[in-house]
């Protein structure tokens, strides 16, 4: 089976993230496929609404596959890869269309960036959610996942979330907002996905592509802040490549700062 399933249900794409045995990480393959998906929903009029969703129950998807950071040596390395992040999840955010992320499971890390810039999010009970590469890889976010995040949950939530590298259970993320809804089960969280997605495919789609472009642009009002200097000094330091190793080895990481 493909890492990546689309398919067309009425007025609906809907795409499903397809690695179970892997928490559906994601491949630079499955985030090209994304970018492929948002431009067919964008070109189709017949399209109204678009879901992602990940296969399998246990994950929506559990970030980036980390075997694809051993070849990173330097800090251009990085920088390429975050370009190559921010233009999947730009093609999602700047979709036309409404798009709802329905998760269950993990969402961490690239996962959490996926749905983070989905117009909605709704959730399984069994859903977690986090940003915990202090723990785990030693790198950090792009000025515009920061970005992203500050305006999605706020800036001292960002904070605690990266600082504490913990992860959100499923009813606290529907008090922070992050989630509008929680369902009890994956199979009801995929039923109401597409009862959401049919509603919203009914209702008067300039309305709805003007709210979501208005919001991008209120966050970005705030300017472009050069943050290149950040992702550099993490993804090129002895730290991530020493994440990088102690994540594949299953071992906990040896920070040393350098």
């Amino acid at each position: 089976m493909p890492d990546i399933l689309h398919e067309t249900r009425g007025p609906i794409a809907w795409t499903t993230l397809n690695r179970p045995q892997a928490r559906n990480a994601m491949t630079f393959a499955m985030y090209e496929g994304l970018v492929e998906q948002a431009a067919r929903v964008r070109d189709d009029d017949a399209i109204r609404a678009w879901v992602i969703t990940g296969a399998g129950g246990k994950a929506f998807a559990a970030g980036t596959d980390i075997s694809q950071f051993t070849e990173f040596r330097t800090g251009q390395d990085a920088l390429d890869y975050e370009v190559r992040i921010d233009r999947v999840l730009s093609a999602i955010e700047d979709c036309p269309k409404p798009v709802i992320a329905a998760i269950a499971g993990a969402c961490t890390g690239g996962g959490l960036g996926i749905a983070g810039v989905c117009d909605l999010r709704i959730a399984a009970a069994n859903a977690r959610f986090g940003l915990p590469i202090a723990r785990t890889l030693g790198n950090c976010l792009s000025m515009a996942n920061y970005s992203r995040f500050a305006a999605l949950i706020g800036p001292a939530r960002v904070k605690e979330l990266v600082f504490t590298a913990r992860l959100v259970e499923a009813p606290e993320a529907l008090s922070l907002g992050l989630v509008s809804e929680l369902l009890e089960t994956p199979d009801a969280l995929e039923a109401r996905a597409m009862e959401l997605a049919t509603h919203i495919a009914g209702l008067a789609p300039r309305t709805l592509t003007a709210t979501k472009f208005a919001l991008k642009r209120l966050r970005l009002a705030a300017g472009a802040i050069h943050g290149d200097d950040l992702v550099t000094m993490c993804f090129g330091s002895e730290d991530f490549q020493e994440g990088v190793k102690a994540f594949l080895d299953k071992r906990a990481p040896n920070w040393t700062g350098r």
